[in-house]
């Protein structure tokens, strides 16, 4: 059994900053990529950025050169640094890991987190 959990979410004045946090838990033997979807309210859930184990990453348009995401591959810990946080990333932010490989199977799945609020207001 494989778990995410979140933490770092809360309140935050436009401008201001966040760090969220993902550590996956369990019989874990690889990742293939972590990173960070969100959902906002009414809308679908997006791709926020991940970053695979070469160092390759997929990010949105919108959080370029505001969002850093950075991995402890030894903890299987995932970071998201947020800076210059605008309203419109007010969302329930989701951690992901693509391609886990536990010690008992050579299968590969995905998992998620439960999900930490980021709201951003004045």
């Amino acid at each position: 059994q494989v778990q995410l959990v979140e933490s770092g979410g809360g309140l935050v004045q436009p401008g201001g900053s966040l760090r969220l946090s993902c550590a996956a838990s369990g019989s874990i033997f690889s990742i293939g990529a972590m990173g960070w979807y969100r959902q906002a309210p009414g809308k679908q859930r997006e791709l926020v950025v991940v970053l695979a184990n070469g160092g390759s990453r997929r990010e949105a348009d919108s959080v370029k050169g505001r969002f850093t995401i950075s991995r402890d591959n030894a903890k299987n810990t995932v970071f998201l640094q947020m800076n210059s946080l605008k309203p419109e990333d007010t969302a329930i932010y989701y951690c992901n890991a693509q391609g886990v490989r536990t010690i008992s199977t050579t299968d590969r799945r995905d998992y998620w987190g439960q999900g930490t609020q980021v709201t951003v207001s004045s």
